[in-house]
Protein backbone atom coordinates (compact mmCIF):
# COMPACT_ATOMS: atom_id res chain seq x y z
CA UNK A 1 0.00 0.00 0.00
CA UNK A 2 2.79 2.48 0.70
CA UNK A 3 4.59 1.51 -2.19
CA UNK A 4 1.67 2.40 -4.37
CA UNK A 5 1.21 5.85 -2.85
CA UNK A 6 4.61 6.75 -3.24
CA UNK A 7 5.13 5.43 -6.92
CA UNK A 8 1.65 6.82 -8.45
CA UNK A 9 2.07 10.58 -8.16
CA UNK A 10 5.56 10.57 -9.68
CA UNK A 11 4.49 8.13 -12.71
CA UNK A 12 1.14 10.38 -13.32
CA UNK A 13 3.49 13.14 -13.89
CA UNK A 14 6.22 11.65 -15.60
CA UNK A 15 3.86 9.59 -18.00
CA UNK A 16 1.87 12.53 -18.70
CA UNK A 17 4.52 15.21 -19.37
CA UNK A 18 6.48 12.51 -21.80
CA UNK A 19 3.11 12.06 -23.30
CA UNK A 20 2.60 15.66 -23.69
CA UNK A 21 6.12 16.61 -25.02
CA UNK A 22 5.69 13.92 -27.19
CA UNK A 23 2.38 15.19 -29.14
CA UNK A 24 4.05 18.68 -29.36
CA UNK A 25 7.13 16.93 -31.11
CA UNK A 26 5.49 14.83 -33.47
CA UNK A 27 2.64 17.71 -34.02
CA UNK A 28 -0.76 15.28 -34.11
CA UNK A 29 -3.70 15.30 -32.31
CA UNK A 30 -4.07 11.31 -32.28
CA UNK A 31 -1.29 11.38 -29.97
CA UNK A 32 -3.75 13.10 -26.78
CA UNK A 33 -1.28 13.25 -23.23
CA UNK A 34 -4.53 11.91 -21.81
CA UNK A 35 -5.16 8.89 -24.17
CA UNK A 36 -1.44 8.02 -24.12
CA UNK A 37 -1.26 8.10 -20.69
CA UNK A 38 -4.39 6.34 -20.51
CA UNK A 39 -2.80 3.62 -22.55
CA UNK A 40 0.73 3.16 -20.84
CA UNK A 41 -0.74 3.45 -16.98
CA UNK A 42 -3.73 0.92 -17.17
CA UNK A 43 -1.98 -2.08 -18.19
CA UNK A 44 1.19 -0.90 -16.00
CA UNK A 45 -1.20 -1.43 -13.00
CA UNK A 46 -2.63 -4.24 -14.73
CA UNK A 47 0.51 -6.31 -15.39
CA UNK A 48 1.90 -5.03 -11.26
CA UNK A 49 -1.95 -6.13 -9.96
CA UNK A 50 -2.15 -2.70 -8.68
CA UNK A 51 -5.92 -2.02 -7.47
CA UNK A 52 -7.04 1.15 -8.85
CA UNK A 53 -7.81 2.19 -5.42
CA UNK A 54 -4.39 2.12 -4.14
CA UNK A 55 -3.45 4.16 -7.40
CA UNK A 56 -6.11 6.41 -7.29
CA UNK A 57 -4.83 7.35 -3.21
CA UNK A 58 -1.43 8.07 -4.76
CA UNK A 59 -2.50 10.50 -6.83
CA UNK A 60 -5.70 12.01 -5.18
CA UNK A 61 -3.98 15.49 -5.24
CA UNK A 62 -4.36 15.60 -8.86
CA UNK A 63 -7.78 14.75 -8.56
CA UNK A 64 -8.32 17.70 -5.79
CA UNK A 65 -6.74 20.36 -8.22
CA UNK A 66 -9.54 19.16 -10.82
CA UNK A 67 -12.06 21.55 -9.48
CA UNK A 68 -9.87 24.17 -8.94
CA UNK A 69 -8.52 24.03 -12.54
CA UNK A 70 -12.14 24.39 -14.38
CA UNK A 71 -12.49 27.14 -12.11
CA UNK A 72 -9.76 29.04 -13.42
CA UNK A 73 -11.17 28.94 -17.13
CA UNK A 74 -13.13 31.84 -16.02
CA UNK A 75 -10.50 34.11 -16.42
CA UNK A 76 -10.19 33.64 -20.14
CA UNK A 77 -14.27 34.23 -20.16
CA UNK A 78 -13.89 37.28 -18.18
CA UNK A 79 -11.40 38.77 -20.95
CA UNK A 80 -13.98 37.70 -24.11
CA UNK A 81 -16.98 39.30 -21.86
CA UNK A 82 -17.23 41.95 -24.52
CA UNK A 83 -17.64 39.47 -27.21
CA UNK A 84 -20.33 37.19 -25.10
CA UNK A 85 -22.28 40.38 -24.30
CA UNK A 86 -22.77 40.78 -28.07
CA UNK A 87 -23.74 37.56 -28.96
CA UNK A 88 -25.45 35.53 -25.72
CA UNK A 89 -28.64 35.47 -27.78
CA UNK A 90 -26.37 33.34 -30.17
CA UNK A 91 -24.43 31.49 -27.94
CA UNK A 92 -27.70 30.39 -25.76
CA UNK A 93 -29.17 29.36 -29.00
CA UNK A 94 -26.22 26.90 -30.10
CA UNK A 95 -25.56 24.98 -26.51
CA UNK A 96 -29.23 24.68 -26.42
CA UNK A 97 -29.42 22.88 -29.50
CA UNK A 98 -26.41 21.08 -29.35
CA UNK A 99 -27.27 20.10 -25.63
CA UNK A 100 -30.05 18.48 -26.59
CA UNK A 101 -28.87 16.81 -29.87
CA UNK A 102 -26.42 15.62 -28.12
CA UNK A 103 -28.84 14.26 -25.28
CA UNK A 104 -31.42 12.56 -28.07
CA UNK A 105 -28.05 11.04 -30.13
CA UNK A 106 -27.05 9.43 -27.04
CA UNK A 107 -30.16 8.35 -25.48
CA UNK A 108 -32.38 7.38 -28.29
CA UNK A 109 -29.39 5.58 -30.20
CA UNK A 110 -28.62 3.29 -26.99
CA UNK A 111 -32.42 2.46 -26.62
CA UNK A 112 -32.89 2.07 -30.77
CA UNK A 113 -29.82 -0.45 -30.29
CA UNK A 114 -31.50 -2.21 -27.56
CA UNK A 115 -29.56 -1.10 -24.34
CA UNK A 116 -31.75 -1.19 -20.82
CA UNK A 117 -32.82 2.12 -19.74
CA UNK A 118 -30.61 2.68 -17.46
CA UNK A 119 -27.72 1.96 -19.78
CA UNK A 120 -29.21 4.50 -21.92
CA UNK A 121 -29.31 7.01 -19.19
CA UNK A 122 -25.72 6.84 -18.29
CA UNK A 123 -24.90 7.25 -21.67
CA UNK A 124 -27.56 10.29 -22.69
CA UNK A 125 -25.34 12.84 -20.68
CA UNK A 126 -21.95 12.03 -22.34
CA UNK A 127 -21.10 15.58 -23.65
CA UNK A 128 -21.10 17.05 -20.19
CA UNK A 129 -18.11 17.67 -17.77
CA UNK A 130 -17.74 14.42 -16.00
CA UNK A 131 -19.18 16.14 -12.35
CA UNK A 132 -22.17 17.32 -13.85
CA UNK A 133 -22.70 13.79 -15.76
CA UNK A 134 -22.47 11.15 -13.18
CA UNK A 135 -25.33 13.70 -11.02
CA UNK A 136 -27.66 13.34 -14.13
CA UNK A 137 -27.06 10.09 -14.22
CA UNK A 138 -28.05 9.38 -11.24
CA UNK A 139 -30.87 11.21 -11.34
CA UNK A 140 -32.25 9.63 -13.94
CA UNK A 141 -31.91 6.12 -12.76
CA UNK A 142 -28.57 5.26 -14.77
CA UNK A 143 -25.56 4.08 -13.87
CA UNK A 144 -22.47 7.26 -12.59
CA UNK A 145 -19.61 4.82 -13.50
CA UNK A 146 -20.77 4.12 -16.97
CA UNK A 147 -21.61 7.77 -17.54
CA UNK A 148 -18.08 8.39 -16.36
CA UNK A 149 -16.46 6.24 -18.79
CA UNK A 150 -18.65 7.13 -21.73
CA UNK A 151 -17.47 11.56 -20.98
CA UNK A 152 -13.78 10.35 -21.10
CA UNK A 153 -14.53 8.43 -24.18
CA UNK A 154 -16.05 11.78 -25.77
CA UNK A 155 -14.28 14.26 -24.56
CA UNK A 156 -10.93 12.02 -26.06
CA UNK A 157 -12.68 11.68 -29.33
CA UNK A 158 -13.51 15.63 -29.16
CA UNK A 159 -10.01 16.26 -28.49
CA UNK A 160 -8.58 14.03 -31.04
CA UNK A 161 -10.53 14.63 -34.54
CA UNK A 162 -12.94 18.05 -33.27
CA UNK A 163 -10.49 20.13 -34.84
CA UNK A 164 -9.81 18.40 -37.51
CA UNK A 165 -13.53 17.73 -38.73
CA UNK A 166 -14.09 21.74 -37.95
CA UNK A 167 -11.09 22.09 -40.58
CA UNK A 168 -12.43 19.73 -43.02
CA UNK A 169 -15.84 21.59 -42.57
CA UNK A 170 -14.32 25.29 -43.57
CA UNK A 171 -15.08 26.27 -40.27
CA UNK A 172 -12.75 28.98 -39.27
CA UNK A 173 -14.33 31.17 -37.16
CA UNK A 174 -12.92 31.41 -33.38
CA UNK A 175 -16.42 31.32 -31.91
CA UNK A 176 -18.00 28.97 -33.64
CA UNK A 177 -15.28 26.42 -33.36
CA UNK A 178 -14.72 27.06 -29.27
CA UNK A 179 -18.64 26.54 -28.90
CA UNK A 180 -18.54 23.48 -30.84
CA UNK A 181 -15.90 21.87 -29.17
CA UNK A 182 -17.13 22.84 -25.79
CA UNK A 183 -20.41 21.76 -26.40
CA UNK A 184 -19.49 18.20 -28.14
CA UNK A 185 -16.59 17.06 -25.30
CA UNK A 186 -16.73 19.58 -22.61
CA UNK A 187 -13.31 19.63 -20.58
CA UNK A 188 -10.76 17.62 -22.70
CA UNK A 189 -12.14 19.25 -25.72
CA UNK A 190 -11.78 22.53 -23.82
CA UNK A 191 -8.36 21.91 -22.92
CA UNK A 192 -7.12 21.28 -26.19
CA UNK A 193 -9.12 24.62 -27.73
CA UNK A 194 -6.82 26.51 -25.16
CA UNK A 195 -3.69 24.59 -26.26
CA UNK A 196 -4.43 25.86 -29.83
CA UNK A 197 -5.97 28.96 -29.59
CA UNK A 198 -6.80 31.64 -26.39
CA UNK A 199 -10.33 32.95 -28.05
CA UNK A 200 -11.28 29.39 -29.10
CA UNK A 201 -10.95 28.01 -25.62
CA UNK A 202 -12.64 31.26 -24.00
CA UNK A 203 -15.76 30.42 -25.56
CA UNK A 204 -15.15 26.43 -25.38
CA UNK A 205 -15.40 27.18 -21.73
CA UNK A 206 -18.30 28.93 -21.97
CA UNK A 207 -20.14 26.45 -24.15
CA UNK A 208 -18.76 23.65 -21.09
CA UNK A 209 -20.48 25.67 -18.44
CA UNK A 210 -23.54 26.68 -20.16
CA UNK A 211 -24.14 23.03 -21.69
CA UNK A 212 -23.79 21.54 -18.27
CA UNK A 213 -26.05 23.40 -16.88
CA UNK A 214 -28.54 23.16 -20.20
CA UNK A 215 -28.56 19.19 -19.70
CA UNK A 216 -29.15 18.95 -15.84
CA UNK A 217 -32.11 21.01 -16.04
CA UNK A 218 -33.62 19.48 -19.04
CA UNK A 219 -32.08 15.39 -19.03
CA UNK A 220 -34.49 14.35 -15.98
CA UNK A 221 -37.74 15.71 -18.55
CA UNK A 222 -36.53 14.40 -21.74
CA UNK A 223 -35.06 11.03 -21.00
CA UNK A 224 -38.90 9.91 -19.90
CA UNK A 225 -39.77 11.58 -23.38
CA UNK A 226 -37.15 9.24 -25.42
CA UNK A 227 -38.35 6.06 -22.99
CA UNK A 228 -41.68 6.63 -24.38
CA UNK A 229 -40.78 7.12 -27.98
CA UNK A 230 -38.17 4.68 -28.42
CA UNK A 231 -38.26 2.32 -25.61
Amino acid sequence: MMNTIWWSLPLTLVVFFAARWLAQRLNTPLLNPLLVSMAVIIPLLLLTATPYEDYFQGSKILNDLLQPAVVALAFPLYEQMHQIRARWKSIITVCFIGSITAMISGGALALLMGAKPDIAASIMPKSVTTPIAMAVADSIGGIPAISAVCVIFVGIMGAVFGHSLLNLLGISTKSSRGLAIGTASHALGTARSAELDYQEGAFSSLALVICGIITSLIAPFLFPLLLLLFG
